[in-house]
């Protein structure tokens, strides 16, 4: 048998090798530390939610899952007080809540099969790209996301599944997967957004913009009055204005109306969510309804034009008594922005 080597004569270990154990060990500590959750994974704060998956898209976004975010699952109402924001207190209270859900399955056109497979909510990336080709836009009517959360889901018992403030920050309140109701005949193939603004108002009513916009020295500036309540901007300090001096006329549905245009902050935003969207769903298209003329449509659309349509649309081309995102809204400038960022 080979005699074995006394402990005492044994060839004592490099210290290089011991400090490469030393590294290993600890490699694997740590390893074994992250598979266990004893660390969260990191988070940017760029990403949306498409199917409980995180895409990056380059500018500032809270969901519902984060501090500030506003939560469209939850059943009681946000800005309540809490011991009336239950669904029983709520539903004597405001008779327009006929239902403690404010969103749905994306079920038209499923068989009944995959209905009972996805609605616990299991749908794969390759099925909700298969159905999704629309991203409709809208102007909110409130000035502020908060205020547009609070008459969305407290007072509407409605949904939309991103807000986006006059600061540029985009709200996420739902996963794509869920069948936002927003846009009608357009929620179960669509992304929604509802943007920050007060609006567009027929021309004898151009005072309604006083309480919103105050000129400067430095140009027309973006303020908020009390009625509407906290703001509750991502980022307070920021001075915003809108990108065109206005008000700006134009026609939307046949009808003359004036409105001041979106924040920069706001395009820029905007712009890269529809970018993003077009690439987690290449069936949506980055362009918007055009006329014969190559401009942008101000009319809705029929039912048969808006069922071969895949890309962009304003809430007015989906329904005839709706204006938004109004005439201010800077099509050109959004697309081709949003061109420039894929």
């Amino acid at each position: 048998m080979p005699s074995r080597i006394p402990l005492a004569h044994a060839v004592p270990l490099d210290r290089r090798l011991w400090c490469a154990l030393l590294l290993g060990l600890f490699a694997f500590a740590c390893g074994c530390a992250a598979r266990h959750g004893t660390r969260p994974l990191p988070r940017k704060g760029e990403e949306i939610v498409v199917c409980g998956q995180l895409f990056p898209i380059g500018t500032r976004v809270i969901t519902w899952m984060d501090p500030g975010g506003y939560d469209a699952y939850r059943v009681e109402r946000r800005f309540s007080a809490w011991t009336n924001a239950d669904w029983k207190t709520s539903a004597a209270q405001n008779k327009e809540l006929d239902s403690p859900n404010r969103y749905g399955l994306r079920k038209d056109g499923l068989a009944p099969a995959d209905i009972d497979r996805l609605r616990g909510g299991g749908w794969s990336l390759a099925e909700l790209r298969a159905r999704v080709d629309q991203f409709v836009l809208h102007y909110d009517a409130c000035g502020t996301s908060r205020r547009c959360f609070e008459v969305l889901h407290d007072l509407r018992g409605l949904s939309v599944h991103f807000m986006l403030d006059a600061d540029g920050t985009i709200y996420q309140t739902l996963d794509l997967k869920e069948r936002a109701w927003h846009a009608t005949t357009s929620n179960s193939r669509s992304v929604g957004v509802e943007i920050a603004q007060m609006g567009a108002v027929a021309p004898n009513q151009r005072q309604r913009f006083d309480s919103f916009y105050t000129n400067t020295s430095a140009g027309v500036r973006l303020q908020f009055p009390e009625w509407i309540g906290p703001s509750s901007l991502a980022n307070p300090s920021l001075v915003l204005h809108p990108s065109r001096a206005g008000p700006i006329a134009g026609r939307i549905q046949g009808s003359d109306l004036v409105q001041y245009d979106f924040t920069p902050e706001q395009y820029s935003a905007l712009a890269k969510l529809a970018a993003a969207l077009h690439q987690i769903f290449p069936k949506l298209g980055l362009d918007a309804p055009r006329g014969a003329d190559g401009k942008v449509t101000t009319d809705a659309l029929s039912a048969d034009q808006l069922s071969r349509h895949h890309g962009l649309l304003g809430h007015y081309h989906v329904q005839t008594n709706k204006i938004d995102p109004g005439p201010a809204f800077d099509w050109e400038r959004l697309l081709r922005t949003a061109r420039a960022a894929r």
